[in-house]
């Protein structure tokens, strides 16, 4: 599993993690917001009105409400980035990374709208009657390129596992087990029975279970939210401020954090943003092409409320739990995943800031600053004997009281590393450190009224968060797989789909999310670059829209 991790690390060091994604992705953003003037300003009234069925109009085509459409693809963003996403770019970037969420929420709600309204222009009717659409078809109708087309649809069938599946069902098994010491394979087991049944009966059970869904857990969430944000509101206040105060410098040193700089924050949080909200990925134009109405404006204006409550609401609640809460920052015990244990040469003290520097620098790819350790560890009783040689970090922070054991006893004779890696994959090792993802946000969630209860409300908000993406999702790769081969092959899809959701509650937290990372850049570049295509047919499309209607009236 090591060597599938760090060749994935590799491969996202090219794409996801390269400076050059987010900032394209911004871009984008900015681009269209200025050439259309605003519109998540100018026209946010107005999709609520639409979203509300104020104008419906009878005869429409399409399997969907307006307000089912967004609760469909709601509910395929709002999952496990508000929660162990938002928790994971914090960990990475400071308070720094929140900042740029916001930046990738507001400019992707104009992001959104366009894909979303040319999507909707191209849609087709399969002929089992239902409606068909997404980014696949406006770049072979619109653009005539069909080579993007099955570019893109081929990395929507891939994101669909990276995204919407795998770390999914990974961050609920996580959090059941560690929140009601529930068996992974017990939760695997019980939750793809039910994705089955719910995915079977296509967009129309799928947009019915999501509006359901999506309501009843942003209330539960939410108080749970404020049950912590209330009692630690003197701590509101410093918490923007740091947020702000860190977004063009990078956040230092404290506490446990071993710092993050301005690129580095950046990067995370466009990434963990985007994530969040997949504005610009092209996802949600699939399920909002299902939406009745003829109109493909009306449909991209209802989508811009998307990153608004996605991100600007939920994923800025979920941070200021985990800022006002201070637990971002300091160490707990749990047990240590491989994949984020490094065992580096030479002893590293934690309140000397240059060692805090160079260690920072190692995990960010330096090696010039520090060198993996190889070599034995003498152990006895499951504790560290040759302290002197190697420093252990885990989760980015210093590793402290740590105990290996093998098979639950401690061990007590040498066991080798080799370039910073444990060369015995059965030692397990606990001890403190820094918390990220779903353990982290739980954690942030006992320091409300609640106390240790507010965990519950984390592993449940998350089980209704995840497993609703997993629905939508299985629906967008199912209109990618009818694009490249057929409706023939949407039966089996969802056969794997459902295998794979099974097998991912097992797997390891840390591939799954570097898989998510790669799968989401491969499908959202192909669709960025077809928008700035179709920049003028946008803006004649929203100018049409405007015209030939009697909204304009209610325009903004």
């Amino acid at each position: 599993m090591d060597a599938v991790n760090d060749f994935l690390i590799f491969i996202d060091g090219y794409l996801g993690s390269a400076i050059w994604f987010p900032t394209f992705l911004l871009s984008v953003g900015v681009f269209f917001t200025l050439y259309l003037g605003f519109p998540q300003i100018r026209y946010f009234k107005h999709a609520i009105g639409i979203t509300t069925g104020k104008f419906d109009k009878e005869g429409a085509r399409g399997d969907t409400t307006h307000f089912q459409a967004l609760a469909t693809a709601l509910s395929g963003t709002v999952g496990t980035g508000n929660i162990s996403g938002v928790a994971l770019a914090l960990h990475l970037g400071g308070p720094a990374a929140l900042f740029w969420m916001w930046m990738t929420a507001f400019f992707g709600m104009t992001s959104k709208f366009v894909e979303v309204t040319l999507s909707h222009k191209y849609r087709n009717q399969i002929p089992d009657g239902t409606m068909a659409g997404g980014p696949m078809y406006y770049m072979e109708k619109g653009l005539n390129a069909k080579w993007l087309a099955i570019i893109f649809a081929c990395a929507t069938v891939l994101s669909s596992f990276g995204t919407g599946n795998l770390p999914q069902i990974n961050s609920i098994a996580a959090g059941l087990e560690s929140t009601f010491s529930l068996d992974p394979l017990i939760t695997a087991s019980v939750l793809s029975v039910l994705l089955a049944l719910v995915i079977i009966g296509g967009i129309t059970r799928i947009a019915k279970v999501a509006a359901a869904i999506v309501p009843t857990m942003a209330i539960i969430y939410l108080i749970g939210a404020f049950a912590v944000i209330i009692p630690n509101i003197t701590n509101i206040i410093p918490s923007f401020v740091s947020i702000f105060s860190d977004a063009f410098t990078g956040s230092a040193a404290t506490g446990g954090f071993l710092g993050a700089t301005f690129a580095y924050a950046f990067d995370r949080g466009v990434n963990r943003g985007l994530y969040s909200n997949e504005a610009g990925q092209g996802s949600a134009p699939i399920a909002h092409a299902a939406a009745r109405t003829d109109e493909p404006a009306d449909e991209g204006m209802v989508s811009i409320l998307e990153p608004f409550i996605d991100t600007i609401v939920i994923c800025t609640i979920t941070g200021l739990v985990i800022l006002s809460s201070g637990v971002w920052m300091e160490k707990f015990n749990n047990e240590f995943q491989r994949a984020d244990m490094n065992f580096v040469a030479g002893v590293y003290n934690e309140s000397t800031s240059s060692d805090v520097e160079a260690l920072f620098s190692y995990l960010n790819g330096d090696e010039l600053t520090a060198r993996g350790y190889s070599g034995q560890i003498d152990l006895l009783g499951g504790e560290v004997q040759n302290t002197d040689n190697f420093t252990l970090i885990h989760a980015r922070s210093f590793a402290e009281n740590a105990v290996y054991t093998r098979d639950g006893e401690p061990i007590s004779s040498n066991v080798t590393v080799v370039d910073g890696q444990l060369e015995d994959t059965s030692i397990v090792v606990t001890g403190e450190s820094l918390l990220h993802s779903v353990p982290l946000t739980a954690e942030a969630f006992t320091r409300g009224f609640f106390g240790d209860y507010g965990k519950y409300i984390v592993s449940v908000g998350l089980m209704l968060f995840a497993f609703s993406t997993a629905i939508a999702w299985s629906y967008y790769g199912d209109r990618a797989m009818t694009y490249l081969f057929g409706s023939g092959s949407v039966l089996p899809y969802r056969v794997v789909y459902v295998l794979a959701f099974f097998y991912a509650a097992l797997a390891d937290t840390t591939i799954v999310w570097n898989l998510s990372l790669i799968t989401i850049v491969l499908m959202t570049v192909p669709n960025l670059v077809g928008l700035l295509f179709m920049h003028r047919e946008m803006k004649q499309t929203v100018k049409e829209y405007w015209e030939k209607t009697e909204h304009g009236k209610h325009k903004a």
